[in-house]
């Protein structure tokens, strides 16, 4: 078990990134007293009934009062409501962060509000899955994985490498990014897969020629693969859709313009085109996979159903 790093930590929202902090937290005894925050009573109701944390309250205010470290998970449009109701209760010296994929809007949400006395280190862990909620959490999910720092400019370092000792005992590897910059990058390695997916499935869903029980019923890997991710909150994707607005489209466009070209050698019979571009993009799904971002191993539930018995 690890040593206490922050006396009081307070988790703003309690879905599937804020309980698995929390049950991090609690399992490698990083914290003295976790306070749970959430608007929903019924959400904290549930993050009590899994003992998620020490206290709960419907208050974001309360919750922060004294904290040594204040972790804000909630969907990045409601970032700056919940910036204006902490701020006066920060203690000096407090860190604040938070989880989310857009990080110049969050900065432009909370920043004006963060007093000077506290140290305002803004995050994005690339972990989670297409569940959401306090159920949805476990131990270990940024166990490997990055979080992304994009601190302002002037920033106390001792404040930094005290954030990111504590993502490290989380198991998450830590870099630091310019917030335009790491919007870009979300915009292309997560957001636009995801924009893409709800597309697909969406489609699917409209078809005439054909019905739903058969796209459920024939669902080879392709389409199934996307259906996981076209399963995600839909209140986190429209918000991070609205608030990376100008990155997401400038890679559309780039998405569209490739996608042209690829429907011009489907037309006119490019089979050595088509082969180029396959073959290039196996290359990046090794390249993750030695990256340890992912195993090479057939996933998204088939396992479960290659265990089950032929009937």
């Amino acid at each position: 078990m690890s040593a206490v790093m922050f006396e009081k930590v307070a988790l703003i929202g309690i879905g599937l990134i804020g309980s698995s902090i929390a049950r991090d937290i609690r399992a490698l005894g990083l914290a003295g007293d976790i306070v749970i925050s959430t608007r929903s009573p019924q959400t904290l109701q549930r993050a009590e009934e899994l003992q998620l944390g020490d206290r709960y309250t419907v208050s974001a205010a309360e919750a922060a009062d004294g904290a040594d470290l204040v972790i804000v998970s909630v969907p990045v449009g409601a970032s700056e409501s919940v910036a204006q109701q902490i701020a006066p209760h920060l203690k000096p010296g407090a860190i604040i962060t938070d989880v989310g994929s857009t990080k110049a809007s969050v900065i432009a949400q909370m920043a004006p509000h963060m007093p000077e006395h506290v140290h305002f280190i803004p995050g994005h862990p690339l972990a989670g899955t297409e569940k959401s909620g306090p159920d949805a959490g476990f131990k270990g999910l940024f166990k490997g994985r990055w979080c992304i720092f994009t601190p302002l400019e002037g920033t106390d370092p001792q404040a930094i490498s005290r954030l990111k000792s504590f993502w490290e005992a989380l198991g998450s590897r830590v870099d630091e990014m310019d917030p335009q910059h790491h919007d870009k990058v979300l915009a292309i390695v997560s957001h636009l897969p995801h924009i893409i997916a709800y597309n697909i499935v969406g489609t699917a869903d409209d078809l005439e020629a054909v019905t739903e029980s058969e796209v459920i019923k024939y669902s080879a890997s392709g389409f199934r693969d996307f259906t996981r991710l076209a399963a995600s909150d839909p209140t986190m994707w429209r918000d991070v859709c609205l608030h990376n607005k100008d990155a997401i489209l400038e890679m559309l466009a780039r998405f569209s313009e490739d996608l042209a070209y690829l429907q011009r050698a489907i037309r006119w019979g490019e089979g050595d085109k088509l082969f180029e571009l396959f073959s290039r993009t196996r290359t990046v799904r090794r390249s993750i996979v030695d990256a340890g971002q992912d195993v090479d191993a057939p996933d998204f539930g088939r396992h479960a159903l290659d265990d089950k018995p032929n009937t």
